[in-house]
């Protein structure tokens, strides 16, 4: 789930009047992606939209609706280079809308499923939207045109296109993200892609290494199952992105584990490990990343014995033993977590890139 909603939620509840900025489109260079959000109230805000004087101006924006008392939902667009001086030059069109309370509230609910928000922001006629440079709707690059009924202003739909808050909504492309269409009445409307994160770690081992590496994937886009038969060892709470499982017989997550887990093995036992290490390379189809923590010494024992267990070199090939990124030396299991998770992000990102990989939630 994004910072911005993972900052806030559960941690306090949203009684004053907030303001939720989410970057709606994009051309050219800028500091943030269609889809980033930050959450604005009298008091502060949660995640960001890229800093600079463009975070600078947006937050004045809000706090300007914040003490007017609100307004509408609209959009600004904000030339980077001409009007704010900053260098990358691009041009950001920002949506600024009140935030409702219970529909963050059900986001929060809904972390691990992709969902859609439909908002309406404007004309792409009379009356114009609003921008910092004096232009109208004009301004807007072609937006995308959707037939029929629009959808109900401030929805949520689920996975498939059907609105939470009931009615019919217009089909949306869901590898668009977040983007600006337009319906049959020249009406804007903000699709906002609240997507779950597809990256899915399997980390067996609550020891201090498998505990670092939990904390550093805290605000990280993915999900981490956290496996170990010792109970007691895990934290009274987690981070809102991991789940805790207490089980003395892993190697059935393991069966049951989605296709493109990835996985991580640390246990306090050679002996686990092993064991471990068999089941996640006897797995059918070659769409899993499995890393093991360990010496060069280690792999070369694991590589023998998995080997007389009939495991084919290729698979051994892929198991990536020592962990981390080449070069990090440190073993303090904050540095082995910090080099660990950069290499998992590496490795998630290439993921992403690949348009034929899909990854199942469980």
């Amino acid at each position: 789930m994004s910072d911005w909603l993972q900052d806030w939620l559960p941690n306090e509840e949203l009684h004053a009047p907030a303001v939720l900025v989410t970057v709606a489109r994009v051309e050219g260079s800028v500091p943030r992606e269609p889809g980033a959000r930050m959450l604005v109230d009298a008091r502060g805000f949660c995640g960001t939209i890229g800093g600079g004087h463009l975070e600078h101006r947006a937050l004045e924006m809000a706090r300007a609706m914040l003490e007017q008392g609100g307004g509408q939902a609209h959009i600004e667009r904000f030339p980077l280079g001409p009007k704010l001086g900053q260098c990358c030059g691009g041009i950001a069109w920002l949506a600024f809308e009140m935030a409702d309370a219970a529909q963050l509230a059900l986001l929060d609910k809904r972390r691990n499923e992709d969902t859609w928000r439909i908002v309406h922001v404007g004309w792409a006629g009379l009356p114009p939207t609003r921008s910092t440079n004096g232009d109208v709707a004009a301004a807007l690059p072609p937006v995308d045109r959707v037939g029929g009924e629009a959808a109900h202003p401030t929805s949520l739909l689920d996975a498939h296109g059907r609105l939470l808050a009931g009615g019919d909504a217009p089909p949306l492309d869901r590898t668009q993200g977040t983007h600006i269409f337009q319906d049959a009445d020249n009406r804007l409307w903000l699709a906002d892609a609240v997507l779950a994160p597809r990256a899915h770690l399997m980390l067996f081992g609550a020891g201090h290494v498998g505990a670092a590496i939990v904390r550093a994937l805290a605000e990280l886009p993915c999900r981490v199952t956290w496996v170990d038969e010792r109970d007691e060892l895990f934290p009274a709470s987690v981070p809102a992105n991991v789940t805790v499982e207490a089980t003395d017989t892993p190697e059935v997550l393991v069966e049951k584990a989605p296709h493109g887990t990835t996985f991580l093995v640390m246990t306090h036992s050679h002996a686990l490990d092993l064991q471990l290490s068999h089941a996640i390379l006897s797995r059918p189809g070659a769409g899993d990343w499995f890393g093991l923590i360990g010496s060069s010494t280690k792999r070369r024992q694991f590589e023998h014995r998995l080997r007389e267990r009939g495991i084919d070199a290729a698979r051994l090939d892929a198991m990536v033993c020592p962990v981390g990124l080449p070069g990090i030396e440190g073993k303090a299991p904050a540095v082995i977590a910090a080099s660990v998770a950069a290499q998992l992000l590496l490795v998630w990102e290439a993921c992403a890139r690949q348009p034929d990989v899909s990854t199942e939630f469980i």
